[in-house]
């Protein structure tokens, strides 16, 4: 039951990752606001979310997980009350940075607090299976609810819908979950406080600006290598700092950091799939919204059925190295078959297998990289861990997005250049092929890296070993 407390408060932040996009049209003729203010609505979250998570694992680690994880639901019911309300864009924008902040307390509370619920290795490897499940379908399942509330209620409703979910985490977890704070809690460092937020807060807006202002531009430019030095410099901060924010032991392991690197590099992959499966079902294949979600549940089904296996059957035979390799490459293979999907193609030909491949690779190697993690961190960077497993997903799905939308935006012009300006849906088609190439080439890329990383003979059914000096990860590299 304390298990399903804590997915519930996961399936609210991660729906609201989807859930918004689909409202963003009805939102906008709603409220009157411009295309170019439009993507404030998604990049006030992301920014607000991606600079406080350092910060609200180590608030986790410092003054116990039920009591952030209440704080977090609390707050974020409360902004979403608020932008579902929303008269205009400065009040939805602004109440959708403070739902970031307060998912940045709540993300890492809830990843930290499977860890300390679950003691014995087998539960845990069932909890993480389970919490990984979750985690890989929310997003899907978002563009469902998003299509279903906005068609037959109101756009307002996918902010509503968070109440609904908060108001169960808020009771369950009061009443099942308990404060757990470690005799030697860390104190909160100022300066790497400010540093490491203000690092990510760059490099996030960076990205954000390079999808309307390109890579070039000064906007785009000038945080890019702000956000880069300041992270150098955090980084030479947390080797000094008496109080880190980010204590290097939680990286010194290798298995955990091939973890977060998977997770960087997958949600880079899977979010440009996501965004641009969206315009090709409602710009190309001219899909409702209703149906657009119906389209990705092979997705979300098959992501279910795998990370159930991979928990229950994989882990108890094969190794980390192997499951994570061979996940990313499967979905590397589906990302590549979507590149073959034209404006005539049927459904069932390209995209449907190619989304059960995604969604095998994703319920393996992903659920396995969420756990990998988190386990065998010291109990006082629990917190911390849950963070660094948050913040390599966001920042990984905000820089890859930016990155490929960049890409696609240059093939799709090259095309209609040569082409002419009439084969509007013939360079779409192929913009959006050569993302999905993209996308393909970091999940084979991760397969590659991570599987060079990861220690031979790893399995996740025995003790994680402990943390190895970061000097092991060039060897490994070599």
């Amino acid at each position: 039951m304390a298990l399903g407390v804590v997915v519930t408060a996961q399936i609210m932040i991660l729906l609201d990752a989807t859930v918004v996009n689909v409202a963003l049209p009805s939102a906008q003729v709603d409220l009157g606001f411009s295309d170019a203010n439009r993507q404030w609505v998604i990049t006030a979250y992301v920014l607000a979310f991606g600079s406080l998570l350092p910060l609200g694992g180590r608030l986790a680690d410092a003054y116990g997980r039920k009591a952030m994880f209440i704080v977090g639901l609390l707050g974020f019911a409360i902004a979403s009350a608020v932008g579902g309300a929303a008269p205009n864009i400065g009040t939805l924008v602004t109440a959708r940075a403070v739902q970031g902040g307060f998912a940045a307390i709540l993300a890492p509370a809830a990843l930290s607090l499977i860890t300390v619920i679950f003691t014995d290795l087998r539960e845990l490897n069932k909890a993480f299976g389970i919490f990984g499940a979750v985690s890989g379908s929310a997003g899907a399942i978002g563009l469902l609810l998003g299509g279903l509330l906005t068609d037959y209620v109101s756009w307002r409703w996918c902010m509503y819908v968070n109440i609904v979910l908060a108001v169960v985490g808020l009771i369950g977890g009061l009443t099942l979950l308990h404060n757990s704070i470690e005799p030697d809690k860390p104190k909160l460092s100022v300066p790497s406080t400010v540093v490491g937020s203000a690092a990510i807060f760059g490099l996030v807006f960076g990205s954000a600006r390079a999808q309307t202002d390109g890579w070039g531009s000064a906007v785009t430019l000038t945080p890019l290598v702000v956000g880069g030095l300041l992270l150098v410099g955090f980084v030479v901060l947390q080797k000094v700092d008496r109080h880190p924010l980010i204590p290097l032991r939680v990286l010194a392991d290798r298995n955990r950091s091939a973890a977060y690197l998977t997770l960087f590099l997958a949600n880079a992959a899977v979010f440009a799939v996501f965004l641009f499966l969206t315009y090709y079902f409602q710009g190309v294949l001219r899909y409702s919204p209703i149906t657009t979600g119906v389209a990705f549940l092979p997705l979300m089904v098959t992501i279910g059925v795998v990370a159930t296996l991979t928990q229950g059957v994989l882990l108890q035979r094969l190794t980390m190295r192997f499951i994570v390799a061979a996940g990313l490459i499967a979905s590397g293979a589906g990302a590549a078959l979507l590149t073959q999907a034209d404006a005539g193609s049927p459904y069932a030909a390209w995209v449907l297998p190619g989304l059960v491949l995604i969604g095998t690779g994703i319920g393996s190697a992903a659920v396995v990289a969420v756990a990998v993690g988190q386990m065998g961190v010291e109990p006082r960077d629990a917190g911390t861990a849950g963070a660094l497993n948050n913040v390599s997903q966001q920042l990984g799905s905000a820089l890859g997005v930016a990155l490929i939308s960049t890409f696609v935006a240059t093939a799709t012009n090259h095309y209609l250049t040569d082409h002419g300006s009439t084969a509007v849906v013939g360079a779409t088609v192929h913009g959006f092929a050569i993302g999905f190439w993209w996308a393909a080439g970091l999940f084979w890329a991760a397969a590659v890296i991570c599987g060079a990383l990861i220690r031979g003979g790893t399995s996740l059914h025995h003790e994680a070993g402990q943390p190895e000096p970061l000097d092991g990860i060039v060897s490994a590299l070599i």
